[in-house]
């Protein structure tokens, strides 16, 4: 069984893959071992920025946006603030995915967001950045929402993303983020 997850790693690429709760710490230590990862590699300085800078974006948007999902088991109520990231290599891109826990009711303004993002060209997403800033407003996280515009600006691509239903209170969301190697 063991050698049948990675064989299906290496035929899809994959080249990291957590799942589990996401901590701060845990942040960090990803992070330094893709960089380490990509170092190894002997990948090209832009690109090992770009894919670095994609995955902090990415973590931190995990690491502040998860909902935790409210299930019961035998021994009572869990709360699972697990999350799911995966990085992989393509022949021309990497690519970063993000996967959590949201509130339905959330699905319509990140589907909007991220519509408007994939929208904008480059100079409207450099507006639309200096715009957030600017007025400073905040999200009930306590973030002013910068993540998804700083991934597609870094990335330089439309950013991928699905809600896949759970129950009638949460679904998972999924993001994807390439960063092209070229």
């Amino acid at each position: 069984m063991t050698y049948s997850y990675y064989k299906n790693m290496q035929l899809n690429n994959i080249i990291f893959v957590y799942q589990g709760e996401v901590t701060a710490d845990l942040v960090s230590s990803i992070l330094h071992m893709m960089e380490n990862k990509l170092d190894g590699d002997g990948e090209d300085k832009r690109v090992k920025k770009k894919v670095f800078n994609v995955m902090v974006e990415c973590l931190q948007n995990v690491y502040h946006h998860l909902d935790s999902l409210q299930v019961s088991n035998l021994e009572g109520e869990i709360n699972d603030r697990t999350a799911l990231l995966m990085i992989g290599k393509e022949e021309k891109d990497y690519y970063v995915i993000t996967g959590n826990h949201i509130y339905n009711s959330r699905i319509e303004f990140i589907r909007q967001r991220l519509e408007k993002v994939n929208n904008s060209d480059k100079e409207e997403l450099k507006q639309l950045y200096q715009s957030i800033l600017n007025e400073g407003e905040l999200s009930e996280k306590g973030t002013a929402g910068l993540g998804m515009i700083d991934i597609a600006r870094k990335s330089g691509q439309k950013l991928g993303y699905d809600f896949h239903p759970v129950n009638e209170k949460y679904s998972f969301f999924s993001l994807e983020a390439k960063i092209a190697r070229v």
